[in-house]
């Protein structure tokens, strides 16, 4: 639930709402999000948090960061780091866990009401904290994928779960069917 003069303040975790997109079949459309939010309460910010891969020439991701940079995103980004695993597969690392915790934390004393985009479980804790403080928290992301993209005990600890899938209509635009653009980084 929110309420039209309540502040609100967004929280992607990208790779977190990419995977859970692609894996209902469909792709964000970030200007609808942002607006269909917008008219849900004031919006005081909308952080989109992702790992770039620095050394790149081109990043795919880089045209979303670019767009989202100039229409009313806040962007926090870091290098992501790439390691080989033990069976040879080139493996990228970008936890931004621990930035979109940080930016929580700090804005809770001037918000009502925070929507986190993730279903990462390692949430669960900074959840917690902000509701002590007073904020409402809803979470966006689904249980109609195999598996579930949200863990239980964050589904669990916010005060509203919004099932993704339910928002296709709202943000959504058809999964492309040649799939050029690379999801950001894996958070571990």
């Amino acid at each position: 639930m929110f309420y039209r003069d309540e502040r609100l303040a967004l929280f992607i975790d990208g790779a977190n709402l990419y995977a859970a997109a692609k894996a209902l079949g469909f792709d964000i459309d970030y200007k609808l999000l942002r607006q269909e939010f917008t008219s849900r309460g004031k919006m005081l910010r909308a952080f989109y948090y992702t790992a770039l891969l620095e050394n790149d020439e081109y990043s795919p991701i880089r045209p979303l960061v670019d767009w989202l940079n100039y229409n009313g995103f806040t962007m926090v980004t870091k290098a992501a780091k790439e390691f080989t695993d033990s069976q040879g597969r080139r493996k990228i690392k970008g936890n931004m866990d621990i930035e979109l915790t940080v930016n929580a934390m700090e804005l809770a004393p001037h918000v009502d009401h925070i929507v986190l985009f993730s279903g990462d479980g390692d949430f669960r804790p900074m959840v917690e904290s902000v509701q002590r403080q007073g904020v409402r928290v809803s979470v966006v992301s689904t249980i109609r994928s195999q598996p579930p993209m949200i863990a239980d005990e964050l589904r669990r600890q916010c005060d509203n779960f919004i099932e993704l899938d339910a928002l296709r209509d709202v943000i959504g635009r058809p999964a492309r069917e040649t799939d050029d653009f690379v999801a950001p980084a894996e958070a571990d």
